[in-house]
C-alpha cells in the first residue's frame, strides 16, 4: 500500500514547489515597520550617561556631605571637649572660690568672736578701772582725813609736849617705861620692865594708835583681857590724860604676870 501512495505524494510536493516558485512571498506582502532601534539605543545611551552622571554626582555629594558631617562632628566633639574642659576649670574655680568664702567666713566668725571677747574684756577692765578709781578716791579721802587728824593730833601733842616733857620723863623713870616706834606713823610702842617679880628684865608692851581722836590699843604682850583694856581706854579718852593710860596698862601687865 505504501508503494501505491508514494507517486501521488511526490507529485503533490513537486506541484507545491512549482506554485511557490511562481507565487509572491507572504513576508513581501507585509507592510514595512521602522521601530527606531538606533534612536532608542542612542536615547538609552544618553539616559545611561545622564544616570551615571547623576549617580556620580550623588555619590560625590554624599561623600562631601559625609566628610562635612564628619568634620562637623569632629568640630562639635572638639567644642564639647573644650566646653567640658572649661566647665571643669570653672568648677575648680568655683570650688576654690567656695573654699575661700568658707575660710573667710570662718575667719570672720573668729574675728567677730575675738572682737566680742575683747569688747567684753574692755568693758570689764573699764568697770574695774572705774571701781579702782572710786576706791582710790575713797582711799585718798580717808588718807587725807587721817593725815589731817594726825596733823591736828601732832600739833596738839607738840603743843602739850612743852609742858609734859618733864612730867613724861618722871613717869618713864618711875614706871620703868620706854617709848619706841611701832613701824607706823600713827602708832607708838610703850615697853615696860620690872613688871615680873621673877624676872625684872622681862618686858611687857602695847601699841597705842593715835590715828583717830580717841586712843586705842591695837596689840599688847602679854595678852590682856579686852574688857579691862577698854575700861582703861574709856577713862583715858574721857580725861585725855596719858598718865592714866600708862599707869592703868602697867597695873594690867603686873596683874597678868602674877596670874
Amino acid at each position: 500500500m505504501a508503494s501505491a501512495f508514494e507517486p501521488s505524494l511526490s507529485s503533490s510536493l513537486s506541484g507545491r514547489q512549482a506554485m511557490s516558485a511562481t507565487a509572491p512571498s507572504m513576508a513581501d506582502s507585509l507592510p514595512s515597520i521602522n521601530f527606531g532601534f538606533d534612536e532608542l539605543r542612542d536615547r538609552m545611551a544618553k539616559f545611561s550617561a545622564k544616570f551615571d552622571a547623576f549617580i556620580e554626582q550623588g555619590r560625590k555629594r554624599v561623600l562631601e556631605e559625609r566628610n562635612q558631617f564628619r568634620m562637623n562632628v569632629a568640630e562639635l566633639q572638639e567644642d564639647q571637649r573644650m566646653k567640658k574642659r572649661d566647665m571643669e576649670i570653672l568648677q575648680q574655680k568655683t570650688n576654690t572660690h567656695q573654699q575661700m568664702i568658707s575660710k573667710e567666713s570662718a575667719e570672720t566668725r573668729e574675728m567677730q568672736a575675738a572682737i566680742a571677747s575683747l569688747s567684753a574684756q574692755r568693758d570689764k577692765n573699764k568697770a574695774a578701772r572705774d571701781a579702782l578709781q572710786q576706791q582710790i578716791a575713797e582711799t585718798q579721802k580717808e588718807i587725807d582725813a587721817r593725815l589731817a587728824a594726825q596733823r591736828a593730833h601732832a600739833q596738839y601733842v607738840e603743843s602739850q609736849s612743852r609742858f609734859n616733857v618733864p612730867e613724861l620723863d618722871f613717869w618713864m623713870q618711875n614706871l620703868c617705861l620706854k617709848i619706841e616706834g611701832a613701824g607706823q606713823t600713827d602708832r607708838l610702842k610703850f615697853v615696860y620692865t620690872h613688871v615680873d617679880e621673877k624676872s625684872w628684865e622681862r618686858e611687857a608692851w602695847f601699841e597705842l594708835s593715835t590715828s583717830s581722836k580717841d586712843y586705842d590699843v591695837r596689840h599688847c604682850r602679854p595678852k590682856l583681857e579686852r574688857e579691862k583694856v577698854d575700861r582703861v581706854l574709856e577713862r583715858v579718852n574721857e580725861t585725855r590724860d596719858l598718865v592714866v593710860l600708862l599707869k592703868g596698862m602697867r597695873e594690867l601687865f603686873v596683874e597678868a604676870m602674877k596670874s
